[in-house]
């Protein structure tokens, strides 16, 4: 996974609060971080439509596989009052994610987990969320049907991932499987089709590919812009890291090659 360059030396988000005056066993808040631990497009704005569409609220129980450092999570507790088990494969981000937890004084209400998904869950959840992280996962009908067992009566799964629009040429293949590590990608008709095989029956799918394409294109420009403050915050191979990243997530969208899906199945 370290070849995908979000996920490696996830603990820069230490040198950003540094950079806010900010100790590193000093006490935080959700918005003092959010502008670092969502690695999803569209922030918080994305978050707060989970939230209304599955109609999160206090006591509700809720699943986030691929929480990453915990920033959707995170968020969700502090705004819907509901219980979150953050679920990461990867052992830096999840205990990165649950130390800034901790510290935002959420961890009463944020459980971490490291595991994962494909090996099932015994508990079962009112919700299901996951941003930009099934798009990893080659073993699509596991992951779908442990999405369903875990869900209680009546729950939904509401989904941020992409999509394969084009096949893609042996660079392009390269490309996503090396520094997205999106190794196979279903097309939006044949995600419907797995949910349905998994046991969703109603199933709402969004194509947000142009807001997405602009995202990317956008945040890859803003990133470049502020070159020489984010090498002097985080160093040169961080930040040729995250540029090549940036580049050829944008460069995907832009040629066609991925669609953004936004997806409800209950």
């Amino acid at each position: 996974m370290k070849a995908m360059k979000l996920y490696e030396r996830v603990e820069r988000i230490h040198n950003e609060l540094a950079l806010l005056d900010i100790e590193a066993e000093a006490p935080l808040t959700v918005e003092q971080l959010t502008p670092f631990d969502n690695y999803h497009y569209f922030g918080t704005e994305a978050v707060d439509e989970a939230i209304v569409t599955l109609g999160l609220q206090p006591g509700m129980r809720v699943l986030d596989i691929g929480s990453g450092i915990g920033g959707p999570a995170r968020y969700i507790a502090e705004r819907s009052r509901a219980h979150v088990t953050a679920l990461e494969l990867q052992p830096d981000l999840d205990m990165l994610g649950a130390d800034l937890t901790k510290r935002c004084g959420l961890a009463d209400l944020v459980e971490h987990r490291c595991g994962d998904i494909l090996d099932g869950l015994d508990e079962t959840y009112d919700a299901v969320v996951s941003f930009l992280c099934f798009l990893h996962i080659t073993d699509r009908p596991r992951l779908l049907a442990n999405c369903r067992a875990v869900l209680a009566a009546g729950g939904a799964l509401y989904i941020e991932d992409y999509a394969k629009r084009r096949e893609p040429t042996a660079t392009e293949a390269a490309a996503l499987e090396v520094k997205v590590q999106c190794p196979s990608l279903p097309s939006a008709a044949q995600y419907e089709a797995q949910l349905r095989t998994a046991g969703f029956v109603d199933i709402q799918v969004e194509d947000v590919t142009e807001q997405w394409t602009g995202f990317t294109a956008g945040r890859l420009e803003e990133f470049r812009a502020g070159r020489d403050r984010n090498v002097a915050v985080h160093g040169l191979d961080i930040v040729d890291g995250l540029d090549d990243f940036y580049s050829t997530v944008a460069g995907l969208f832009a040629t066609g090659v991925i669609t953004g899906l936004k997806i409800v199945a209950r």
